[in-house]
């Protein structure tokens, strides 16, 4: 007599119970079998969060979206080469917000991105975000690379704020010494947009007027919110200056030269590379012709990655970079490729990697640092403005 007879002839209660414990022992065995690959599939991956902000709503838009589509281009890229970072295949992913181009909502947003769990932060654009946002990046030990143009930024003596861009005492002073030498401007008019960015820019330039003898005779203040600048092109044409700088965005910049040739002012207009846009053309219209503007880095068609890195762009979100993303492209991967050397992405462990890091990027063969946290290899090119298009005049090695 075998088993299967046993239990055909003893169908009480109690054999019942036993033959549904011992199926139900069964079926929960082969459950825990099933998930012990996705349980361990589980513990050998990660996500690993990057912060990210900048103005995404605005006047300024164009410029965060710029800016995000090259680190979303460097992690989606990276990820495709399963990097494998504290002993697990690592994926990275942008966490992003709108900081509006305002220092309190910028604040609000480094802490909840801290909060979040970020590993690394990039941003903010704005010099006046940035900064007031650094401290609690650098409280939190998070290391944070930013468009940040302004001197002050990396002078804090915090040990996690880098940039990706030449500062304005580099973009200024090429400028300033372009100005007096090259151009031979005897009258320099200032304006500034007074943020961190717009003041921080202009001061330099006004510095290497100074130091190349230039004269400047008057310095005048905006806002970056103000559209109407007749008032101040009005005491300024009073003056008859030879050449107008304005440090600020294309959001101003375009209609203040129009409002200038409006005037009959025929002074040269120089800005910074917030002025460097296809917007500022298509708003300041034949009023743009001329205009010099200084852009830190090489032009696109000249930086080492340059014309790979506009194709791969093109191909992923249908357009051609705007300004900041070949530079945000760069500081994300050296972010992450200081991670996969760290082999962590414990802030901590990848900090002293990132500082040391030199790579060769899409805008530099050497991607580095100096002790400070800015580029070592910085350039600064000037353009002009010249039947509709910009023209690259001079590239230059500040030093």
């Amino acid at each position: 007599m075998d088993w299967r007879e046993i239990d055909i002839r003893y169908k009480d209660s109690s054999m019942k119970t036993v033959s549904s414990s011992f199926l139900l022992a069964g079926v929960a065995t082969a459950v825990s079998l099933a998930t012990i690959p996705v349980a361990q599939a589980q513990a050998q991956t990660q996500t690993v969060k990057i912060g990210f902000s900048a103005p995404m709503t605005g006047p300024q838009a164009m410029y965060g979206k710029d800016y995000e589509m090259g680190a979303m281009l460097a992690i989606d890229e990276f990820n495709a080469t399963k990097p494998r970072i504290d002993g697990k295949i690592t994926t990275f992913v942008l966490d992003s917000a709108d900081d509006q181009a305002d220092p309190k909502t910028g604040t609000m947003i480094a802490q909840r991105l801290v909060d979040d769990g970020i590993k690394g932060m990039l941003g903010h654009l704005n010099s006046g975000v940035s900064i007031p946002a650094s401290a609690i990046y650098a409280q939190a030990g998070i290391p944070q690379i930013s468009m940040s143009t302004a001197p002050a930024y990396t002078q804090q003596g915090f040990k996690t704020t880098f940039r990706v861009m030449t500062s304005d005492t580099q973009q200024g002073g090429v400028m300033g010494r372009y100005v007096v030498d090259k151009v031979h401007a005897k009258r320099v008019a200032i304006v500034d947009d007074r943020t961190a960015y717009g003041q921080g820019l202009a001061d330099e330039f006004e510095k290497s007027v100074k130091a190349a003898s230039g004269n400047v005779i008057d310095r005048q203040y905006t806002t970056d919110k103000s559209t109407d600048f007749k008032a101040i092109l009005t005491v300024l044409k009073g003056k008859n200056p030879d050449l107008i700088y304005y440090a600020g965005a294309d959001a101003q910049s375009a209609p203040m030269v129009k409002q200038a040739r409006s005037l009959g002012m025929t002074s040269l207009f120089v800005s910074g590379e917030m002025a460097k846009t296809d917007n500022f053309i298509k708003v300041a219209g034949q009023s743009a012709e001329g205009v010099l503007v200084s852009l830190p880095g090489s032009p696109l068609d000249r930086m080492p990655g340059g014309e790979t890195f506009a194709k791969r762009y093109d191909a992923k979100f249908g357009s051609k970079p705007v300004l900041y993303a070949p530079f945000s492209y760069d500081g994300a991967m050296a972010m992450m490729k200081a991670m996969s050397e760290a082999g962590s992405s414990d802030p901590s462990a990848y900090l002293p990697k990132l500082a040391k890091i030199d790579m060769k990027g899409v805008t530099t063969d050497h991607f580095s640092y100096d002790r400070y946290g800015n580029l070592r290899n910085a350039t600064v090119t000037v353009y002009k403005c010249e039947n509709g298009q910009w023209v690259a005049l001079e590239v230059t090695n500040p030093k």
